[in-house]
């Protein structure tokens, strides 16, 4: 039987099944995944990395974030749906009070804007359909590392971090984020970084498919970083802000793009204002994501 919030999501899908990502004036379309497959199997190992368990080997524990769940390389937390969508649902073990979702990567480390060009780093999301009491303690994002991070795991924030599309406890608004330079404190005032956010235009972010994209722009003097949604622009951050070399070694380098959905950690804790999740979390309200998409001018 169909739920309103299950047949809510279900004609969602159907109006975007095989979307592809769209042409952008100016701009060529250099790399895509747009999720095709059979239902019930995970992403394709050609694009995409999955990190399982609670850190990076040597790297900080809870994924340096102090979020609470495992991640798995279940279908039952990760999957593609059949219909050119990614799901990552939250699951929790009742018996055991274990959480269990996903987190995947690009294999590719290397998107960036050229010197004299520009960048777009961009996704067709639906947040989970949670709200209130029952969402304490969701963190989905959409977001990209700096290089160098890969393999080395305790040069953060140092190497640069571009949060296209962060949302926690299933408020209606998209944060975009530039972590930078040391921590704590330093030009991106570590641990919160440079941020911006807004509700979603027209439609609660929540239960809805959205576009969340990040700009570089190296065509200006100074350059700048531009956080979108759905073509709306709600945050930007200046070369100057940071100052040059700060800004060089986190935005001129190549980036990697990451995709999960947390639960607990320092950004929901704060919002809430103690430790997530809560007795009234509740699990198994999935992240969807329609494409992924790079574009290079």
């Amino acid at each position: 039987m169909y739920t309103p919030q299950k047949l809510s999501i279900l004609l969602s899908f159907l109006s975007t099944i095989n979307a592809a990502p769209p042409t952008i004036s100016g701009f060529t379309l250099t790399w895509a995944e747009d999720f095709i497959g059979g239902a019930n199997s995970l992403p394709s190992t050609t694009n995409w990395l999955i990190d399982t368990g609670t850190s990076y080997p040597g790297g900080p524990a809870n994924w340096g974030t102090g979020e609470i769940q495992q991640y798995t390389s279940s279908p039952n937390n990760l999957r593609l749906t059949g219909d050119g969508v990614l799901q990552i649902t939250p699951l929790l073990n009742r018996q055991t009070g274990v959480w269990t979702s996903a987190r995947i990567e690009t294999q590719r480390t290397n998107f960036m804007a050229q010197e004299g060009a520009k960048m777009r780093i961009q996704a067709r999301i639906l947040m989970p359909d949670v709200h209130d009491a029952e969402a304490i303690g969701y963190w989905p994002a959409f977001w990209t590392l700096g290089s160098n991070y890969r393999g080395n795991y305790q040069n953060w924030p140092s190497v640069g971090e571009f949060d296209i599309m962060e949302n926690v406890n299933g408020i209606n608004s998209v944060w975009g984020v530039f972590h930078c330079g040391v921590n704590p404190g330093g030009p991106c005032m570590e641990t919160d970084g440079i941020a911006g956010n807004r509700a979603c235009p027209n439609t609660p972010c929540q239960g809805n498919f959205h576009v969340y994209t990040i700009e570089v722009d190296r065509t200006v003097t100074p350059e700048v970083l531009r956080w979108y949604v759905d073509d709306v622009l709600f945050h930007s951050v200046l070369e100057s802000t940071v100052g040059t070399d700060t800004w060089n070694q986190a935005v001129h380098q190549g980036h990697f793009i990451l995709l999960n959905l947390a639960i607990g950690g320092a950004f929901p804790n704060n919002r809430y204002g103690s430790a997530t999740p809560v007795a009234s979390t509740v699990d198994s309200r999935p992240m969807y994501v329609d494409y992924v998409a790079v574009y290079n001018s």
